[in-house]
């Protein structure tokens, strides 16, 4: 299935010109990357998407066509940067999905602006940066200038080369994420006190362990009793722990278009 992007623009928010990409029509759904992404992480799901919602993607602070500012990385400036750009293409509510720093991003909306939430779905995103394994967080740290060269040859960098208004900004990503992965945080709180209906998921070959995303559902209110025969016991939440999916590859997993699909009730494909 190929469905054509139907509008890219820039809007102005928070002193930044936020890259944004519309496809199909519909209910909006907003989707949000991953470190160091774009709009184009999203290609292998979109067409499963779109075909019955307005699916919107953005670029978000110095990644993809969003030229960086004199701003840190910070997930509750990335989230009113979202919110912010949503009121201004005319958008009052609106299911999000994001992925790692966008899960991020889009669990920070729901918990700052919860009025414009309806469905969220949260793809390998902890709620607490404790739940990273020890590796994960060891590779956090070492981001910086160093890290920067040493990834020019792969295809992250390569995409952001052709897209970044200037590609030279490459080392200040690294050293902007490094602030921002290794600054501490436990959303444990403010998950259990979300009420948009939200689907975790994590492959089970994640960088955190499957009992985290375990937790995760039961702070949504999963997992505290019996389903029952007629499905009546079931929360609004849902959990989702895809086979042979590490942290890097889940979007590109027929396996989460299937389960994202059934959550926001879009026809399964034929």
């Amino acid at each position: 299935m190929t469905i054509s992007v139907s509008q890219t623009g820039y809007v102005p928010v928070n002193g930044l010109d936020m890259y944004y990409e519309i496809t199909g029509t519909g209910e909006p759904l907003v989707l949000l990357h991953g470190g160091m992404g774009s709009t184009g992480t999203f290609a292998a799901l979109v067409p499963a998407l779109a075909a019955e919602r307005q699916v919107i993607a953005f670029d978000l602070q110095a990644h993809g066509r969003t030229a960086d500012i004199d701003r840190p990385l910070r997930y509750g400036l990335m989230a009113d940067d979202v919110a912010d750009a949503l009121r201004s293409l005319g958008i009052a509510r609106a299911d999000l999905l994001g992925y790692s720093l966008g899960g991020g991003t889009a669990l920070q909306v729901a918990i700052r602006r919860a009025d414009i939430v309806r469905r969220l779905v949260l793809v390998s995103t902890p709620f607490r940066r404790a739940a990273w394994y020890p590796e994960i967080l060891a590779g956090m740290a070492q981001l910086g200038p160093a890290t920067a060269e040493m990834m020019k040859p792969t295809p992250l960098y390569r995409n952001y080369a052709a897209l970044a208004p200037r590609p030279d900004d490459w080392p200040t990503l690294h050293v902007k994420l490094k602030e921002l992965l290794t600054r501490d945080y436990d959303w444990t709180q403010e998950v259990a006190a979300i009420r948009a209906p939200t689907l975790f998921v994590a492959g089970d070959g994640d960088s955190f362990s499957p009992s985290h995303a375990v937790e995760f559902f039961a702070l949504l209110g999963g997992g505290r009793k019996d389903g029952g025969w007629d499905g009546s016991g079931l929360p609004a939440s849902r959990l989702a722990i895809l086979p042979a999916q590490t942290h890097y590859d889940p979007l590109s997993s027929p396996l989460l278009a299937d389960v994202v699909r059934s959550f926001l009730g879009i026809a399964m494909a034929d």
